[in-house]
C-alpha cells in the first residue's frame, strides 16, 4: 500500500502555461520560470464532536496528567536516598524508576527500553496506521491543546478566519495577546515540569518561587518552553509533514490489513452539493454519491488534508474527520461511515460483495510481538538476576612492575567495587592464578590484612550505593614469579551475602 504525498513534493511546471504561471508568483530574486515550493496555505482546523474527539480528549487528559503529576509521586528508599518515583539525577549518575534503580553501567537497560519503543510503534502502525500519531504524539497532544486554547480565545474556524483578515484593531490584538499568553503560560508549565524530572520536585518548586534557580536549570526551562511553544504553537503540522522522520516510515509498515483512515469512494464518488430539490434517487440517477463536497472533513483536520484524495503521508490517523462526515451523513439521513477506519483488503471485499474479515494475526504482527516479548522477558530477567556487586581493575602500565631488593615482583592495581545495596558493605578481595601472592593497600585507610594463605587477601569495605576506590599492590616472591604476563582474575566477595564479582586482569613479570 502506497501513500502519496502530494503537498510536500518538489515541483516543477513542465508547460509554457505553468511556466507563466509560476513566473507570475515568483519572488523578485527567484529565476524566471521556475517555482520550487507549493504554498501551503494555513490550516485553520474546525472543533468536532464524537466518538474519535472523545478519544482524543481522554488520551489527552491521561497524558498529560502523567507528564504533570509523575514528578511529585514519592516512593520511600531508604534514608539518604531520593524519593521521588520518577527521577534522573545526573548529580549523582543514576535514573529511578519506582523500586528500580540504574546506574551508568546500566545503560542497555535504556537501550532495551528505545527497543520497546520503537517495535511498539512498529506493532500500533501496523494495526492501525498513524494511531500513534494521532493520539499519544507529544507534537499532537500539545498542538491539540494550543488549538483548543485557540478555540477558546478567537472563536469557531469562520470566527478566526475573518479575524486574521481583518485590519489591526485593539479587539483583534488583545484576543491575539491572550492566546500567546496563555500558550506561553502552557509552554512554561511544560518546560518546568520537564525539568523536574531531573530534580528533586518539591525542592525546585521551592528554589522556582524563591527565584533562586541555577543558570543551568533556567536554561533548560527556556529551552523545552520555547520549543513547545514554537513547535505546538506556530509549526504545528508542519512538523509532522515534513520534520518527522516516521511519516516517511509508516508507508514500510502498513499492508493490506492494516486499519486505514480510509474514504469509500465507491460509494460517495462523484461528489456534488447536495440541493434541496433534488431526492437521492434522482441523485444517484445522475451518477452522484454520498459525498455532497461539504469539506467538513478537510476543515477539521488538524493537517488539512482531504481524505477523499485517498491515502496521504499527512494523515496522522485521528479519526476527526470519520466524526466530521458522520455528523453531516446523519444529518442528511445517509448511511455512517463514509469516512471510517477500514482496510483495504475491506474495501475490495465491499465492492466484491464478499464478506469481510478482520486479520489481526499475520507475519508483521507476530514477528514485533515477538520482539517485544523477548526483549522485555529480557530486561526482566536482567534485572531479577542484576547483581549488587561489581568490580573493576585497572592495572598501572607505568611501571609494567617492579623489581624489588629482596627480588620479588610488584603490580600495582587500581580496583573499583561498585556496592548497589543501600547498606556498607565488607568484602575480600583476592587475586586468582597467583601462588603466594601478598596484598596490601596503599595507606591501609578503612582496610585490615587478613591470612594469606595460597593466595592472599584485603578486607574492603564500600559505603552504601557506592563506588569505593583502592589502590592495591600485588608482591610476588621470586621463586613463584613467572616470567612475562600471568593471567589472574580479581575476585570481590561479599562477606554477608557471599555474592561475588570478578573481574580479568594480568600480572607482568621480567
Amino acid at each position: 500500500m502506497s501513500l502519496r504525498q502530494e503537498d510536500t513534493t518538489l515541483t516543477r511546471c513542465p508547460d509554457p502555461a505553468g511556466r507563466h504561471a509560476a513566473k507570475a508568483h515568483a519572488e523578485p530574486h527567484e529565476e524566471p520560470g521556475r517555482h520550487w515550493f507549493i504554498d501551503r496555505p494555513k490550516v485553520y482546523a474546525a472543533d468536532v464532536k464524537g466518538r474519535f474527539r472523545q478519544l482524543k480528549w481522554a488520551v489527552l487528559i491521561v497524558l498529560l496528567a502523567v507528564y504533570y503529576i509523575t514528578p511529585w509521586l514519592r516512593w520511600e528508599r531508604g534514608p539518604g536516598i531520593p524519593d521521588q518515583a520518577v527521577l534522573i539525577d545526573m548529580v549523582g549518575r543514576r535514573a529511578y524508576f519506582l523500586w528500580i534503580e540504574i546506574w551508568p553501567q546500566e545503560v542497555y537497560y535504556l537501550t532495551g527500553l528505545l527497543i520497546l519503543g520503537a517495535f511498539g510503534i512498529f506493532f500500533a502502525t501496523t494495526l492501525a496506521g498513524r494511531i500513534w500519531c494521532g493520539y499519544a504524539c507529544p507534537q499532537t497532544v500539545w498542538t491539540d491543546l494550543f488549538m483548543w486554547v485557540e478555540r477558546m480565545i478567537e472563536g469557531p474556524r469562520t470566527t478566526r478566519i475573518r479575524l486574521d483578515k481583518a485590519p489591526m484593531t485593539g479587539a483583534k490584538l488583545a484576543r491575539k495577546t491572550a492566546k500567546h499568553a496563555a500558550w506561553v503560560g502552557i509552554s512554561l508549565l511544560t518546560g518546568g515540569a520537564w525539568v523536574f524530572y531531573f530534580n528533586d520536585a518539591p525542592t525546585l518548586m521551592g528554589e522556582l518561587l524563591r527565584g533562586q534557580i541555577t543558570s543551568g536549570v533556567a536554561t533548560f526551562i527556556a529551552l523545552f518552553s520555547f520549543t513547545t511553544y514554537f513547535f505546538a504553537g506556530w509549526a504545528r503540522e508542519q512538523i509532522c509533514i515534513y520534520v518527522c522522520p516516521w511519516r516517511s516510515f509508516q508507508s514500510a509498515m502498513v499492508d493490506e490489513d492494516t486499519f486505514l483512515v480510509t474514504y469509500e469512494d465507491w460509494r460517495g464518488e462523484g461528489r456534488a452539493p447536495l440541493r434541496k430539490s433534488q431526492s437521492w434517487e434522482d441523485r444517484q440517477a445522475a451518477g452522484f454519491g454520498d459525498c455532497i463536497d461539504c469539506k467538513q472533513c478537510v476543515h477539521v483536520c488538524p493537517t488539512g488534508t482531504d481524505i477523499r484524495e485517498g491515502q496521504q503521508i499527512s494523515c496522522i490517523g485521528c479519526g476527526l474527520c470519520v466524526d466530521a462526515c458522520n455528523d453531516v451523513m446523519q444529518q442528511i439521513g445517509r448511511p455512517l461511515d463514509l469516512v471510517r477506519f477500514d482496510t483495504q483488503s475491506n474495501q475490495i471485499a465491499k465492492i466484491d460483495g464478499k464478506p469481510e474479515r478482520v486479520k489481526l494475526v499475520r507475519p508483521r504482527t507476530v514477528i514485533y510481538s515477538l520482539i517485544m516479548l523477548i526483549v522485555l522477558c529480557a530486561m526482566g530477567i536482567a534485572l531479577m538476576l542484576r547483581p549488587t556487586l561489581d568490580v573493576s581493575v585497572l592495572r598501572d602500565r607505568a611501571p609494567l612492575f617492579v623489581t624489588l631488593s629482596d627480588g620479588s615482583v610488584q603490580n600495582a592495581y587500581t580496583i573499583k567495587v561498585l556496592n548497589k545495596t543501600h547498606i556498607a558493605r565488607s568484602y575480600a578481595v583476592s587475586f586468582e592464578g597467583l601462588r603466594d601472592a601478598h596484598l596490601s593497600v596503599a595507606g591501609d585507610a578503612g582496610t585490615s590484612e587478613q591470612a594469606a594463605g595460597s593466595g592472599g587477601s584485603l578486607t574492603l569495605t564500600a559505603e552504601a550505593d557506592s563506588v569505593a576506590t583502592f589502590r592495591v599492590f600485588v608482591k610476588v616472591p621470586a621463586a613463584a614469579v613467572k616470567s612475562g604476563s600471568t593471567d589472574v582474575a580479581v575476585i570481590a566477595k561479599d562477606l554477608d551475602s557471599g555474592e561475588a564479582g570478578k573481574h580479568a586482569s594480568v600480572f607482568m613479570a621480567p
